[in-house]
């Protein structure tokens, strides 16, 4: 039985409480929060667990052997380091930590225990994300040309950190898991407009070792909520519209077919249009089916493939787009 203890019942945290609680061979047992107010909503909805201000009554005890960190980023490591030394797995909220040293030193602290690190790129176990990953391992798409997202929307602004380390990470933790060459480079270019010295519009372009490239907008600052990526391959070309009910993905059989040709025009460029399908995608909610493989991992010493390398992989991604938007949108080698 994995008996769990969550430390953090703010935004995310009490989605957290209610996947875990749900999982087969997993008991919330404790939750852990600063605020007497957060603690409130959670006794009237968990009467059965037990709450605490104390997070270091989760780490010393001796029936809890999991940890759940929904706290800010700057809290991250400290709190991650000090469940793993007292013996207990840990899923930690995205972004893993607020630089990539303190993700090495979790990893090695965590391959020295045998525990299991998860970080909650919780993108990755929903159904459209799992669907595309399908249509690119079978080849559907062909060779990727490009991926470019706008995620956008008015708010929620955060208060430690800016819209690249609040939206980005979805984005870089998809592309980290679709894609399979390497990102090279990233250049990033963005504005603080409230005075906090926090950019709130930003503007990202991911280079990869083969053609592959991305570009992501972030910005809490749209009167309007997108969440919107189109994909191109060689083959095929995706949108993916998350905030639709139904079809969020679309896959267009359209692209281009260059040949070579003589005279004064070396390339000959023809169009290609034909149908347009929207495949069925799961709707489970995806934090549910997260919930269920961390328990599943860490019950059968299985090593999840959102570990601490893949958070680690988004922070080094994260730290180039700092200093990258640090020198005036400098590309920055990877």
């Amino acid at each position: 039985m994995l008996r769990i203890g969550v430390i953090g019942y703010g935004y995310w945290g009490p989605n957290l409480v209610r996947n875990f609680s749900g999982v087969e061979h997993a008991e919330v047992v404790k939750i852990c929060d600063q605020s007497h107010t957060a603690l409130k909503r959670a006794a009237k909805a968990y009467p059965g667990i037990a709450l605490t201000t104390n997070a270091d009554e989760i780490m010393q005890s001796d029936t809890i052997n999991a940890v759940v960190i929904a706290t800010p980023v700057s809290t991250h490591f400290d709190l991650a380091k000090k469940a793993l030394q007292h013996e207990k797995h840990i899923f930690v909220e995205k972004p893993f930590t607020a630089n990539a040293a303190q993700s090495e030193e979790l990893i090695e602290l965590a391959d020295k225990k045998s525990l299991k690190i998860m970080v909650d790129h919780t993108f990755l176990f929903t159904g459209p994300v799992r669907k595309i990953k399908q249509l690119i391992d079978d080849d559907v798409l062909g060779t990727l040309y490009y991926y470019d997202s706008m995620r956008v929307n008015l708010g929620l602004f955060q208060h430690d950190v800016n819209v690249i380390w609040d939206l980005a990470p979805h984005d870089l933790s998809i592309m980290d898991f679709l894609i399979k060459s390497k990102p090279v480079a990233i250049a990033a270019n963005g504005k603080a407009h409230l005075g906090n010295g926090l950019q709130n519009v930003a503007y990202i372009t991911v280079y990869f070792a083969n053609e592959t490239i991305a570009h992501l907008n972030v910005n809490w600052l749209s009167p309007v909520k997108v969440r919107t990526t189109l994909i191109g391959g060689g083959k095929k070309m995706l949108v993916w519209n998350d905030l639709e009910l139904d079809e969020k993905i679309k896959i267009y059989d359209k692209g281009i077919d260059v040949k070579n040709g003589e005279g004064l025009y070396k390339l000959l460029v023809s169009y290609r249009s034909g149908d347009m399908w929207a495949p069925r995608v799961e709707q489970t909610e995806a934090l549910k089916i997260e919930a269920e493989y961390f328990a599943h991992c860490v019950l059968n010493n299985e090593t999840p493939f959102n570990d601490g390398y893949a958070g680690f992989r988004v922070v080094k991604m994260l730290e180039a787009c700092t200093a990258s938007l640090e020198n005036e949108g400098k590309l920055i080698r990877l």
